[in-house]
């Protein structure tokens, strides 16, 4: 009698190293959000200065994660998740000890290189030491590693920030990244791929095009969303070089896809094999992928805002708060896969982005100024269980569609798009509340008989971003405004900054809404009642 070399258990180290490499780089980012109070306070510069940390980590990743998984197969993944790793620990001692925001920007951005090279490796390890049942398990974890490292994240930032400083919430990701890379070494080799070589005009063109899209998204409350603002710093015939940053760089994916389509004509290596994405499956996964990421991030940026800049609470408060949403996210990115002999991932898709979609609105109708109002805690466990169901039924999906050896360019596509959504959303959900906030301080000085025009000019309208109360009366103590102006201003920003953060949870509620739509691309078929492997594009939805 034999034995399918499938069926064989291994052991579950290389899955805690694999687990902890992906920890290392959630544990690092998703510290910033929480730190947002600390950091603000200490190099005195706007909120959304942390989101530009975040975008620059973004950018890192979605820009080179494709090179960095051709890097993997070229030099074999293990030596490159080492060495990755070794970039990532040098990354995250600069975050630590970094002297002004600037150093902070660029650390995070050389941590967004490094895990460009990790992400796809990560895929490519599990294939390598695990088959058949036992490696559905170890992909179905790596994502819940995610979701967990970000509850560990939160939690950690929010105690040690308070106690310590924001500082000692990034000094512990130190050692936790040298013992990832000790105990890396005690991997099974992966061989490189024998005639790899790296399409540099791809490697250009896909790191250009995802570059200018992050970095005119991040920068379309500056520079204006459509015509250029005062703020921008050149304008082609008006227009905001922002806007023109977007449309260049969706150009330049175009031309990345006709490229890559050359290449694969002439059988030549491409950065990325389009057979991740000959299916309307797999492009039905990777659309819903982007809107979850995008949806997520924007809650993890606007929620930690609410909470440090609107009732000026600490970091630690907002690990508290925090905590339901991201236990969600955990528990329905571990549970999600008992629905998948009952119900097909198109209606887990329809549903999850309704749920979704309700906590959404919910927080845009209960959030006060009491975050122990039980309707809260509820909108952010509901925004929380359809993100993580989405997260490991997306992955899923992709990773069942393609053929084992293009488990990197597997990796790469859903790192690239992880982390292009995430900077994108961070920077939609910064440009949308700061843009609603000015809007709003606008509209409630016109015209106020406690705020004179003289007071009005002395201020600058159109600078206008989340601070808190004390920062704002500071900022009137250079003015001529009375006492009584001053708490006036206060008042009006209180208000505002509160009705922004609302209509952008409702705006965000809606748009989740919509992706039931797009939803309908994905199978709509359980385990075992259709062959496995991409479906025909011609299939009926």
């Amino acid at each position: 009698m034999t034995t399918n070399a499938d069926d064989v258990k291994q052991s579950w180290f290389p899955m805690v190293v694999i687990g902890m490499g992906q920890a290392q780089m959630s544990l690092n980012i998703n510290a910033l959000p929480v730190s947002i109070g600390g950091i603000v306070a200490e190099f005195n510069v706007a909120p959304t200065t942390v989101g530009t940390a975040i975008v620059a980590y973004s950018l890192g990743v979605a820009g080179f994660i494709m090179l960095g998984a051709k890097l993997g197969q070229m030099f074999g993944s293990l030596l490159v998740f080492r060495a990755a790793t070794a970039a990532l620990l040098v990354a995250v001692t600069l975050v630590t000890f970094s002297p002004n925001a600037t150093v902070l920007i660029l650390a995070q951005l050389l941590a967004g290189l490094a895990a460009a090279v990790i992400v796809p490796t990560l895929v490519v390890l599990i294939a390598n030491n695990f088959r058949g049942k036992q490696q559905a398990t170890a992909l179905g974890m790596l994502g819940s590693v995610q979701a967990m490292a970000t509850v560990t994240a939160f939690f950690m930032a929010g105690i040690i920030g308070d106690l310590l400083g924001w500082r000692y919430a990034f000094g512990l990701v130190i050692p936790f990244t040298g013992a990832v890379l000790l105990m890396a070494g005690k991997l099974k080799p992966v061989p490189p791929l024998p005639g790899t070589k790296i399409d540099l005009v791809g490697v250009a063109l896909a790191a250009a095009a995802i570059i200018l899209i992050s970095f005119g998204f991040n920068n379309l409350n500056r520079w204006g969303l459509l015509m250029a603002g005062p703020g921008a710093p050149f304008s082609l015939v008006g227009l905001s070089p922002a806007a023109l940053m977007v449309v260049i760089g969706v150009i330049g994916i175009q031309l990345f896809l006709v490229w890559t389509q050359r290449r694969q004509a002439a059988q030549l290596t491409p950065l990325l094999s389009l057979q991740v994405l000959e299916s309307r499956q797999e492009r039905g996964a990777v659309l819903s992928m982007a809107a979850i990421v995008v949806l997520g991030n924007a809650m993890t940026f606007l929620t930690p805002l609410y909470i440090q800049m609107v009732q000026g609470r600490s970091s630690f408060d907002t690990a508290v708060a925090m905590i339901p949403y991201q236990l969600a996210v955990f528990m329905a990115a571990l549970l999600v896969v008992t629905l998948y002999k009952s119900l097909t991932p198109r209606r887990i898709a329809r549903y999850a982005f309704t749920l979704v979609s309700a906590g959404m609105i919910v927080l845009a109708f209960v959030m006060f100024n009491e975050w122990s109002n039980l309707f809260v805690v509820l909108g952010l466990m509901l925004v929380g269980v359809g993100q993580g169901a989405l997260v490991t039924l997306l992955f899923n999906v992709l990773v069942t569609s393609s053929p084992r050896e293009l488990a990197g360019d597997v990796g790469a596509l859903r790192g690239t798009v992880n982390n292009l959504s995430a900077g994108v959303g961070t920077a939609i959900a910064g440009a949308l509340v700061v843009g609603i906030l000015s809007a709003n301080i606008q509209r409630a000085v016109v015209d106020n008989p406690t705020i004179p025009p003289s007071l009005v000019a002395q201020v600058d309208l159109d600078k206008v971003t989340f601070v808190s109360n004390d920062r704002l009366l500071a900022a009137m103590a250079a003015t001529t405004a009375t006492p009584a102006q001053a708490a006036e201003a206060q008042r009006i920003n209180a208000d505002a900054r509160l009705r922004a953060l609302k209509l952008c949870f409702l705006v965000f509620g809606v748009l989740s809404l919509l992706m039931i739509f797009p939803a309908r691309l994905l199978p709509d078929y359980r385990p075992g009642e259709l062959p496995p492997g991409p479906q025909p594009d011609s299939k009926a939805a």
